[in-house]
């Protein structure tokens, strides 16, 4: 059975003429940021993909079909209205499928769309991981089990710097999964560009970022994580991050916030913490790694 793919004519003459198309998820428009921050963001990300020559293509689970590629009015009435849209990981979208409901796809969720439809490069903010206190919770992102078996680079920075990054990194090499850094030794904790961690690989460019993704796929490999560092205007220092996120993280276990209300609730307390300047980053990277994942996306095109 083929996962039915509604996928937006723009997105479709772009793959006929050969030209690099880059996956993009929507539960940054959902549940990532509020309004109207959302919509520029979205807009942002998708106008950065097509400044250097690309197509975006955000994906959505809507009445029964995977949708690659939606209208802009689609984005916009999702940033106004989508806080009720369900977030969906791998483990809920074939209900979804099922049943016609409207779900907005996850990293996860978003490279199983992305590998379906033909894309090789899906462009997000911050991958999910290993959270604090997993060993008692067993709170781990299906991210990391879905870049182990989905043939799709992945373009971030980093993984989000609410989780705990050393498991993070230790489960993904575990998995066999390639950790690149892009023009940097250390690995990257979303809003701050050094997480005190290395890098397990390093690549300084897209070709050699595409080069390493094919030959990953001809040795039986899954996907690739992409640590694209936030531009370094947009920084939020790691250091001044680290008292916020501790006080954050205790705050939603006072407050009972479990499963996969934890990760938007964090991010909404540390923009509030931070006046504004984690979601500041947030866009900026978010921009900058969309222009990275299309670079990459057009090296898939030439051929080997």
């Amino acid at each position: 059975m083929k996962l039915p793919l509604d996928i937006l004519p723009e997105v479709r003459r772009a793959f006929a003429a050969n030209r690099p198309v880059v996956a993009l998820e929507s539960t940054l428009i959902t549940h990532g940021m509020p309004w109207p921050g959302n919509l520029e963001t979205a807009r942002a990300a998708s106008d950065a993909v097509r400044g250097v020559g690309g197509v975006p293509a955000t994906v959505l689970v809507e009445g029964g079909f995977l949708r690659i590629g939606l209208p802009a009015e689609r984005v916009e009435s999702l940033a106004r209205d989508g806080v009720g849209v369900a977030k969906l990981s791998r483990a809920d979208l074939a209900a979804y499928l099922a049943t016609g409901r409207t779900g907005a796809t996850t990293v996860a969720a978003t490279m199983v769309a992305a590998h379906a439809a033909g894309i090789e490069v899906f462009a997000t903010g911050g991958i999910g991981g290993v959270h604090a206190g997993a060993e008692t919770s067993f709170d781990i992102s299906a991210d990391l089990h879905e870049l182990a078996r989905t043939p799709v680079a992945v373009v971030a920075a980093g993984a989000k710097a609410i989780l705990d990054l050393p498991k993070t990194l230790e489960l993904l090499e575990t998995l066999g999964v390639p950790v690149i850094g892009h023009g940097t030794d250390v690995f990257p904790a979303f809003w701050s560009r050094e997480s005190g961690l290395r890098a397990p690989l390093r690549a300084d460019s897209p070709a050699e970022i595409a080069a390493i993704l094919r030959t990953h796929g001809a040795i039986g490999g899954g996907g690739l994580l992409v640590a694209n560092p936030v531009p370094a205007e947009h920084e939020v220092p790691a250091a001044r991050l680290a008292p916020l996120i501790a006080q954050a993280q205790a705050e939603a276990v006072a407050e009972g916030v479990t499963g996969k209300a934890v990760t938007p609730w964090l991010l909404a307390r540390l923009a509030a913490l931070t006046e504004g300047r984690t979601l500041d980053a947030n866009r900026a990277l978010i921009v900058d790694n969309a222009r990275l994942a299309t670079r990459i996306a057009a090296e898939l095109c030439r051929p080997f």
